[in-house]
Order: C-alpha cells, then sequence, then structure tokens
C-alpha cells in the first residue's frame, strides 16, 4: 500500500465515481434533452424527474456514508484524545469540532497534544490549514 499523506489521501471509489455517478449525471442530460426535443411532454417530464430522484439518490447514498464515518471517527478521537492529551486539553475535548476531529484523525501520537493546542487556541477551523499542519502523517486506510 502506498504511503498516505496529504496529497493522496482522498479517496476514490472507481466503481462509484467514475461509473455509477457519471451514468446518472448522463441520465439527467439526456431526461432534459428528451424533455424539450421534439416537444414537451408529460412523459419527458416524468423521465426527467425521476432521473433527478435517482442521483440524488446516489448521491445522498454517499454523503450519508461518509456522514456515518464521520460520526465513528468523532467517537474514535474522543477516545484517542481522552489517552493521549495532558489534563488541560483533556478538559477541552468537547470544544473541538466534529470537522476538527476528523482532520485531527491524521495527527500523529508524538504531535497530538501541540497539534490539539494550537487548533483550540487558535480557532483553526479549515480542516485543509489542520491537516497540512500534520508533520507525522498516521494513514486511514479505513476510510468509506
Amino acid at each position: 500500500m502506498t504511503e498516505q499523506n496529504y496529497s493522496n489521501h482522498v479517496k476514490w471509489v472507481p466503481a462509484y465515481h467514475f461509473f455509477v455517478l457519471p451514468i446518472f449525471l448522463l441520465n439527467v442530460t439526456w431526461s432534459l434533452y428528451r424533455l424539450f426535443r421534439p416537444g414537451f411532454t408529460l412523459d419527458g417530464l416524468m423521465h426527467l424527474l425521476v432521473s433527478l430522484a435517482l442521483a440524488v439518490f446516489v448521491i445522498q447514498a454517499r454523503v450519508f456514508a461518509l456522514r456515518v464515518q464521520d460520526r465513528v471517527i468523532r467517537m474514535e478521537e474522543r477516545q484517542r484524545f481522552s489517552k493521549l492529551l495532558p489534563d488541560d486539553l483533556k478538559a477541552r475535548i468537547g470544544e473541538f469540532t466534529p470537522a476538527q476531529l476528523v482532520a485531527l484523525r491524521f495527527a500523529g501520537d508524538d504531535e497530538l497534544s501541540e497539534l490539539a493546542r494550537k487548533v483550540l487556541n487558535d480557532k483553526v477551523t479549515d480542516i485543509k490549514a489542520i491537516k497540512l499542519m500534520v508533520r507525522h502523517w498516521r494513514a486511514d486506510y479505513l476510510r468509506a
């Protein structure tokens, strides 16, 4: 497995991103075309509505899976933080936003306290900025 870092940590699911999603978006485009060629019909409108509903369903299914993943990461990171952070930061675990916890999961154990303190004290909320502060990347290969 390739060593994971900021530049390659995004998860691409080929069957979803390069097959299913493009086909559904092509279907919406085709339905739009058919709605007005040769002329507007209720049948064409129904095809467009169904294709839009299917496209939204496919996108929402991915969003739901990612949201559940984020909830699991939040729980895991709170447990990890309670073991690794010094007492003054342990008392502040509840101050982390879910997005901050998701971004901080990539920080190695040796740098977690320093990074967590910086994120809270400087009120860093940009997940990209947090990920870029990580010096020792802790890979996550089990992402959805």
